[in-house]
């Protein structure tokens, strides 16, 4: 997946020795629009102190990018002080929109997402088992025209991104492990009109990217994020970076050996950490069975309510989610693990147990400053960082991206490779 070059409001990036003004005011249009796009409406003297910039190159900007649909300029509800007021410069929310998709292991989603993360129209229906990545596409791109017959006229597309869950469920209820899906381009290609192209990724990396940007971990350079479903992935964040690996197999956490003596994992391993976390281990623990519907939920309420069962089922799976923290934080050293998708309601049910195995297991040095947190954008983080990621290419480039113009400039690159 085309990891993005910056992930969170940085003012703009020094221009290259001999860099010339043009290249000089690109850079400078990006940075007031990725910082308007991350902050929302932001008045041009802000915009003056936050990026370094004079008025009169904040002014002169801010015009173009009004210019050309990207953003509007408007004077403040209530002015403060006398004089003139600044104007206020936003985010086209329901001109320029990006397309999210996410392919999970349960569903399929897909959202319009207007510059500045406003969600304009959000869909979904159920993902059968056994379907490929690329046989969802088509379901998706109908929830996609859909909802763009719901878009202001004149509307115009940034690109789009598409989350892809590792782990799904075959036709025969087995439990498989993702892999590249080579048809997933070409079924992009064939489903969506020429455009600014699509990109595709792992989907724990992507609601990294998410919580990073709009989430928990906005300002936070060193992250791990845990995104639990029918197994457990990590996006992982150092540096302000996402961290893809080689032919971007990173984060496959899940995977990572706690008990070697444990249950047999179908990746063909024994012990490994999702058999002692996943929804399926509370479910045993606590006597139920995987298929009921609302099972966990009922599990996690009873435990709240000391059930002593279902209290010792979370608390068994709690201690093993902390002892794989305790792992992490020692190999990573991040300043915030985010506890995403099913970890979410368990980290918020067993907290207690997770900081517990944590303190006891991990380096003094690693884990004495690191914050455990649950995941602020709950089952949405993967379409909104899908949005970001399709943002990112005009974010950069506002006025050569193919948006700020109303003529189609010929189909952009497709990248379909599944981390």
């Amino acid at each position: 997946m085309p990891t993005p070059a910056r992930s969170g409001p940085h003012p703009e990036a020094p221009a290259a020795p001999g860099a010339g003004q043009e290249e000089i005011r690109r850079q400078n249009l990006g940075a007031v629009l990725r910082y308007v796009h991350l902050r929302g409406p932001t008045s041009r003297a802000e915009l003056t102190i936050r990026l370094g910039l004079n008025r009169s190159t904040i002014g002169a900007l801010a015009a173009d990018l009004a210019a050309t649909g990207l953003v509007t300029e408007e004077a403040p509800t209530t002015a403060r002080r006398a004089g003139r007021p600044s104007l206020v410069v936003s985010p086209r929310s329901g001109g320029v929109y990006a397309q999210a998709l996410s392919i999970e292991s349960d569903r399929l989603r897909a959202a319009c997402v207007g510059l500045g993360g406003r969600l304009l129209d959000l869909r979904e229906v159920g993902r059968p088992p056994g379907m490929p990545p690329a046989d969802a596409v088509g379901p998706l791109a109908a929830l996609v025209r859909d909802m763009e017959r719901g878009l202001a006229e004149g509307a115009r597309c940034a690109g789009g991104a598409v989350a892809v869950a590792d782990t799904t469920r075959d036709a025969d209820g087995r439990i498989r492990i993702g892999r590249a899906d080579a048809g997933l381009g070409a079924a992009l290609h064939a489903e969506f009109p020429p455009g600014p192209g699509f990109v595709a990724g792992d989907l724990a990396d992507i609601a990294a990217l998410a919580e990073h940007v709009r989430g928990v971990a906005v300002g936070l350079e060193d992250v791990v994020y845990l995104h639990g479903d029918l197994g457990v992935s990590a996006g992982i964040i150092a540096g302000g970076r996402l961290v893809s690996g080689h032919r971007r197999h990173s984060g496959k956490v899940g995977h990572m050996v706690v008990n070697p003596n444990g249950l047999p994992c179908g990746c063909g391993s024994r012990g490994c950490w999702e058999t002692e976390i996943s929804a399926a281990a509370l479910l045993r623990h606590a006597g139920r069975e995987p298929a009921e519907p609302g099972a966990v939920g009922e599990v996690l309420r009873a435990a709240a309510r000391g059930e002593r069962t279902a209290r010792a089922a979370v608390d068994r799976v709690a201690d093993w989610l902390g002892l794989g923290v305790a792992n992490l934080v020692n190999v990573v050293n991040p300043g915030l693990v985010v506890f995403g998708g099913s970890l979410r309601e368990v980290y918020a049910a067993g907290a207690g147990v997770v900081r517990g195995r944590l303190d006891g297991s991990a380096l003094p040095a690693s884990r004495e400053r690191v914050r455990l947190r649950a995941a602020a954008l709950g089952r949405d983080a993967a379409l909104i960082g899908a949005a970001e990621l399709a943002f990112d290419q005009l974010l950069a480039d506002p006025l050569n991206a193919g948006v700020a113009v109303q003529e189609e400039t010929g189909h952009g690159s497709t990248d379909g490779g599944v981390p």
